[in-house]
């Protein structure tokens, strides 16, 4: 059975990027007679509102889509994601980083050699090779780290993964692209790389509908389910909507909210058409 989800973080209103992949992933269910489940990313503790969830919930609804209940918020099992990521520290995959941004952005302003992946320059390593006594010495102390996937190990213990597309075909994974990424912080048990991982295993996701701003983050994704024992769903990576400038829509940019719109006068078959999912 088919079985989407969207997966909104309740940190601002609704735009017309998030109608598409809502949109997206409920017709996808519709038309294959399977399921579409909704899931709050709300790990975010201190930017997720309750007024934002809320109106995200009466959007959609106005939008026409439906869900089951009862919604998955990821504030509310955080024990699922320290268990998964006790289990890669336990293979020895993961280490604490105790670089702050301006360590990071200085070390690789140094380096005319610094790596770089699809998403700008990746973490150099700063932190990769600490000595283990020294790291839980500065944790027992106190001081803040984020827990970082060791990619090289994490590939070798892994071996080769593909992962499929339903836009762009079959793809080999290529998680090195990214670099070692974030999997926890020291105040949040997990990353969003770790939790949508575990969040679509646990939830029986087989179609995972989202933008292209996302298709590389899937490589990470393929290898995590590889070292947990979890299954791999197909995904469908859908173009982007973007503004008369060519940037993509984004809360933070200030795109038009999909409360404005219909506060405009808009009607959802409207909102569907400016999105391109006219029936």
């Amino acid at each position: 059975m088919t079985v989407t989800r969207f997966a909104p973080s309740p940190n601002g209103y609704l735009h017309l990027g998030h109608a598409l992949s809502a949109l997206t992933g409920w017709r996808a269910a519709r038309e294959a007679g399977g399921r579409f489940l909704l899931r709050i990313e709300d790990i975010d503790v201190g930017r997720a509102r309750p007024e934002f969830e809320q109106a995200l919930y009466d959007d959609l609804a106005w939008l026409g889509l439906d869900w089951e209940r009862p919604v998955r918020r990821q504030s509310e099992h955080f024990d699922d994601y320290r268990a998964a990521l006790a289990r890669l520290d336990a293979m020895g995959l993961t280490y604490p980083c105790f670089c702050t941004r301006k360590d990071i952005t200085a070390e690789i302003a140094r380096s005319p050699a610094a790596p770089h992946g699809p998403e700008g320059a990746l973490y150099p390593g700063l932190c990769r090779g600490l000595d283990p006594a020294e790291a839980r010495a500065r944790a027992d102390a106190g001081e803040r780290f984020a827990v970082r996937l060791d990619v090289a190990g994490a590939m070798a213990a892994a071996g080769p993964l593909r992962w499929h597309d339903r836009i762009a075909g079959w793809q080999d994974a290529d998680p090195g692209a990214l670099g070692d990424v974030v999997l926890a912080r020291k105040d949040i048990p997990t990353s969003y790389h770790l939790a949508v991982t575990v969040d679509d295993a646990l939830q029986g996701v087989t179609l995972v509908t989202r933008g292209e701003d996302l298709f590389h983050a899937t490589h990470v994704h393929r290898l995590l389910q590889a070292l947990l024992g979890l299954p791999a769903p197909d995904y469908r990576h859908h173009g982007l909507i973007r503004d008369a400038s060519g940037a993509r829509l984004a809360k933070s940019k200030g795109a038009p909210a999909l409360r404005d719109l219909q506060a405009a006068g808009m009607t959802p078959e409207e909102v569907r058409g400016l999105v391109g999912l006219t029936p």
